[in-house]
């Protein structure tokens, strides 16, 4: 497993309905529902040592029975994502490709068909930022968060809704943030905008494909503690105390702490299966009730 996994010990208890805290990935199945389908994970990898959303996606729909392409522009991060995805049960393809660049992804999707011969699930889970308002952020940050976040999920629907088309269906599940539907408690102005278009890009798109029987929606996680937490949102913080940084943003969700990416994870995993296949053009928050707060 990769640096900052583990496993429950052996007595915890229920392994089907883990602790809080507790890596879903090794909770046992409730069956395979993904069995026979091919996902396209962009943004598998991670940013430093840990489990990030787009890795433990991989992992989770690989346990429901996905072949996975783990897509990332660091071509490490997408073969660790495959290894655990393989290490999982699940057959895997790493590929290297800037989300934002069109010829980058052809060739991957391309690589894909060839492998698999399929593209069932595509998982638009890429995305950056950077710290700042209006008077902040300069042109070109601004200008690279937008194609990175967005202009990215139009470039993968528009290669992948063909596909999806003629094999007679797939599901579009898009990975968005609170911060696109609300004020965080500091600055994030270029990344919120992005993320806010993501939600209503899925929106539009369900509408035109939905007769395809293609299904678009997005998740919206909440606080969730990623590896990213470290390497950006605890300087927000407490940039010397990574404990206190992690008790501040616990101690602002109702539920009393940041979610896991495996908690998106199953999310994801539910939007992209046949149990949700009346289910498009809408949101499923994962944020502990963190939405919904007042103050």
């Amino acid at each position: 497993m990769s640096a900052g996994s583990g496993t429950p010990d052996a007595g915890t208890p229920d392994a089907g309905t883990p602790v809080a805290g507790t890596p879903l990935h090794a909770a046992p199945l409730s069956g395979a529902r993904l069995a026979g389908k091919v996902a396209l994970v962009a943004g598998a990898g991670t940013s430093a040592p840990g489990w990030s959303i787009g890795k433990a996606s991989c992992v989770t729909l690989a346990r429901q029975g996905a072949a996975i392409i783990a897509l990332d522009a660091n071509l490490t991060a997408a073969e660790e994502a495959a290894h655990e995805a393989e290490a999982a049960g699940g057959s895997a393809l790493p590929v290297q490709a800037d989300v934002a660049d069109p010829d980058a992804m052809q060739a991957a999707v391309d690589a894909a068909l060839s492998r698999f011969g399929r593209i069932d699930i595509l998982q638009a889970n890429a995305g950056i930022g950077k710290v700042g308002g209006p008077e902040d952020i300069s042109i070109a940050d601004w200008d690279r968060i937008q194609q990175v976040n967005v202009t990215s999920l139009l470039i993968a629907t528009r290669l992948l809704a063909p596909v999806m088309r003629v094999q007679g269906g797939g599901a579009i599940v898009a990975v968005s943030s609170i911060a696109g539907i609300r004020y965080t408690g500091y600055p994030h102005l270029a990344y919120s905008v992005s993320k806010a278009a993501v939600i209503h890009f899925a929106r539009m798109a369900a509408q035109q494909y939905a007769a395809d029987g293609i299904r678009v929606n997005t998740v919206i996680p909440g606080l969730i503690d990623t590896p990213r937490v470290t390497a950006n949102v605890a300087k927000m913080f407490d940039a010397n105390d990574l404990d206190a940084a992690r008790a501040a943003r616990d101690k602002q969700v109702p539920m009393g702490r940041m979610g896991t990416p495996w908690e998106v994870a199953n999310a994801v995993a539910f939007l992209a299966s046949d149990e949700a296949s009346y289910i498009t053009g809408t949101e499923l928050l994962v944020d502990g009730g963190l939405t919904g707060k007042y103050a």
